[in-house]
């Protein structure tokens, strides 16, 4: 019993067992609760003709990301913060790993970079900060390059970070749905803190970088904070129904300790409050008429929002 509510206790919260950067001490039971939740909670494969994508959980409510092209098996590791596992998928699908894609410099995103170079010479870093650990190839917005024969464009959306970059992935001629890694700047329902930025920032990020995209595009974040990201979104606005029936969904995969993700930017347009700080009634709950303060003040809010239980 006592395992089973660590469990679920970790789906709902923000942060509440986050494993801290290196630098910061970090308590016995925070490891704990990291290593209980990372050790029941279920790896998702999305299967595609052109690409897989399988879900691996790290830590208490991270994701890294295994990126496999599926016509030459050639595959690339999101934010590989537990090398070990990404050796063991790599081998479980027999694809040949050439390429690292980090989102950002926090810990919990490029801390296993070093040991993965080590595990696997000759790997290709990509990162749009100097502060990224093991980076080899740096890069700046609209940057591509090749995965086998998918097309990886990188995006830099600063704010949670100085350097963020979320990747972009294609391929042409194809009709299936694009993919976009999008580590802490975009979640399910959410973004992440600004740290290193601002409202400008973050606006930018999600409404005309992010929110251009096609709305099929299926986005893959770095965190499972969907539950609780849900639950602001019902306090902005508490008569959207869509809100409604995906926190009831999300609550129930989290139960089952399966995954929220991936989402795609159409949904998110539904029921996130800060993909929709044009819409009216998110604009009311704040009161503010322009997105950008709109998206400020909210940020604000949820900084300092206390998730209820239900």
């Amino acid at each position: 019993m006592l395992f089973r509510s660590l469990v679920r206790g970790a789906c709902t919260h923000i942060g509440a067992a986050k494993v801290l950067k290196s630098v910061e001490p970090v308590g016995v039971h925070v490891w704990a609760a990291a290593l209980l939740h990372s050790a029941v909670r279920k790896s998702l494969l999305v299967e595609q003709a052109n690409m897989r994508v399988e879900l691996l959980p790290a830590l208490s409510d991270n994701y890294m990301y295994l990126l496999i092209d599926a016509d030459t098996r050639e595959a690339a590791i999101v934010d590989p913060v537990e090398p070990i596992k990404v050796v063991e998928a790599v081998r479980k699908h027999s694809v040949k790993l050439t390429t690292v894609l980090t989102t950002h410099h926090h810990w919990d995103h490029a801390g296993g970079n070093e040991k993965m170079l080590k595990l696997m010479p000759g790997l290709k870093v990509y990162g749009g900060d100097d502060r990224v650990d093991g980076i080899t190839k740096k890069v700046s917005h609209s940057h591509s390059f090749k995965l086998g024969s998918l097309n990886i464009k990188c995006l830099f959306t600063p704010c949670h970070t100085t350097g963020h970059i979320c990747y972009y992935v294609t391929k042409e001629n194809s009709t299936e749905p694009p993919a976009v890694f999008t580590g802490d700047t975009l979640f399910v329902a959410g973004c992440g803190k600004f740290f290193e930025g601002t409202a400008e920032q973050m606006y930018k990020a999600l409404i005309e970088i992010l929110g251009r995209l096609p709305p099929e595009t299926r986005v893959y974040c770095g965190h499972e904070y969907t539950v609780s990201n849900l639950k602001f979104a019902r306090h902005v606005e508490p008569d959207n129904e869509i809100i409604q029936k995906k926190l009831a969904w999300a609550k129930e995969k989290c139960s089952l300790e399966e995954p929220t993700v991936p989402s795609t930017l159409a949904d998110e347009f539904t029921f996130n409050p800060f993909m929709r700080v044009k819409e009216k009634s998110v604009q009311d709950h704040v009161k503010q008429t322009n997105p950008i303060e709109t998206m400020r003040s909210l940020r604000k809010e949820k900084d300092n929002f206390r998730v209820p239980k239900e």
